[in-house]
């Protein structure tokens, strides 16, 4: 009988309260993973959490990622309960509806702050705990729109792009230590994203897009997560055409991309 490759693997999920994080907890769980749950929504943990194989062996940890002080004593926390970590999964964060015109810089620096401040400072802090052992996985949630750069979401794109870059320096950094850094572009998933998103002035949009209906479910976008993780791939995109195609002409020819940008329906 074949084993899991994680089988008792400790891994830390952000955001995983709802949509892609309870998605990922699923899947690891049912491949025998432990899992430290965070999210600000307590309520909504457990709930997560008494849905998984093997419940009484997760761990809850109501956090804001913002709060460095809330950050440094979930460390703390994990050290004790846990006694290390294998794999962390920077899942949280918020998206953005809203041209660049009616955007202040408020509402850009909450976006950054959620989506690339908080990341790099949870992932700094849990960077011993996942040494310690020769070694472990960062994953971050990044976005195809943090490749290609669309309508609506231009402080979104540039924190996803930034922390895609920042995931680079520190695979290349912290190879030798036997860190292994993987980022995931998810294109449209069907999630509360576009409900939650920050709109001009800051409030969350409270509607889901079109093409957010219509796209692959959190379920689906997992079980493909999860499998590319297994065999260590790091540079990960998943969705449906239109963005895997977005994604590689973002590669090879940037003036098509653009023209392809200008004609794509991204609400």
């Amino acid at each position: 009988m074949l084993v899991s490759p994680l089988k008792n693997k400790v891994i830390w999920i952000t955001g995983a309260s709802g949509g892609i994080g309870e998605a990922l907890a699923r899947e690891f769980a049912a491949a025998g993973a432990v899992l430290i749950l965070s999210a600000r929504r307590e309520a909504e943990l457990i709930r997560v959490r008494d849905s998984l194989t093997n419940t009484q062996r997760h761990v809850l940890l109501h956090l804001d990622i913002t709060d460095t002080a809330a950050v440094d004593a979930a460390i703390v926390n994990i050290t004790q309960k846990m006694g290390g970590l294998d794999w962390l999964i920077n899942n949280a964060g918020i998206s953005q509806r809203s041209l660049i015109v009616d955007t202040p810089v408020a509402t850009e620096r909450k976006l950054f702050d959620v989506d690339y401040f908080a990341q790099i400072n949870l992932t700094r802090s849990a960077l011993p705990l996942l040494l310690a052992d020769g070694g472990g996985k960062v994953v971050f949630i990044s976005s195809v729109a943090g490749l290609v750069g669309t309508q609506y979401r231009g402080s979104y794109s540039a924190a996803k792009a930034a922390l895609h870059l920042w995931a680079n320096s520190l695979r290349a950094e912290l190879f030798d230590q036997g860190l292994q850094v993987a980022t995931i572009f998810p294109g449209f998933v069907k999630t509360d994203v576009s409900r939650n998103a920050l709109t001009g002035d800051g409030s969350a949009l409270g509607q889901m897009d079109d093409a957010q209906a219509s796209a692959m479910s959190a379920e689906q976008f997992a079980k493909q997560a999860v499998k590319a993780l297994i065999k260590d791939k790091n540079y990960i995109v998943i969705g449906g055409l239109k963005e895997r195609l977005g994604a590689l002409v973002s590669r090879l020819s940037p003036n098509l991309l653009y023209k392809m940008v200008r004609n794509t329906k991204v609400r």
